[in-house]
């Protein structure tokens, strides 16, 4: 089985159960490091994940993946929380974070640029409206790389 579609038959078996212990699986990786291969996920709930939560969906998380034997070879499994510079990864996370700064990635440029960072205004069709600077940009969703919320921290 290709890498991407182990990736998405990962996400295929454990997104419903997650969502079934009231959290949402945000993102996750599948990928060759340095110390092997990681299937690293990232969950959220609101008011945010604690140790317990991560515990308990790496066991849940676990057992699927022994049941279901799809990963032929050594792994490290980690769960986490998505953090502060949560990204964004589904259509659903824009209209979600309305309001809120981000930073996005752009495949290719757009106008002679590939990096923009401003307030999230939502979705209209397939584009990401971002204000930056009082201009709205209309971002093409398939064109996204990487999006991330990038909040101001106030001390």
């Amino acid at each position: 089985m290709i890498e991407k579609d182990i990736k998405e038959r990962i996400r295929e078996l454990i997104e419903t159960p997650i969502l079934k212990r009231g959290l949402e699986l945000v993102d996750l990786e599948w990928k060759k490091e340095r110390t092997g291969w990681v299937l690293r996920l990232f969950i959220d709930k609101p008011g945010g994940v604690t140790i317990g939560d991560c515990a308990k969906i790496s066991e849940m998380v676990g057992k699927i993946l022994d049941k279901e034997d799809l990963i032929h070879r050594s792994y490290n499994l980690e769960v986490s929380s998505p953090g502060i510079e949560r990204p964004l990864v589904k259509k659903e996370d824009f209209e979600r974070f309305r309001g809120e700064k981000a930073k996005v990635v752009l495949k290719s440029p757009l106008e002679g640029r590939k990096n923009f960072s401003g307030i999230i205004l939502g979705i209209e069709e397939e584009f990401l409206l971002l204000e930056i600077d009082q201009k709205v940009w209309r971002l093409p969703l398939g064109e996204i790389k990487k999006a991330n919320l990038q909040p101001e921290l106030k001390f």
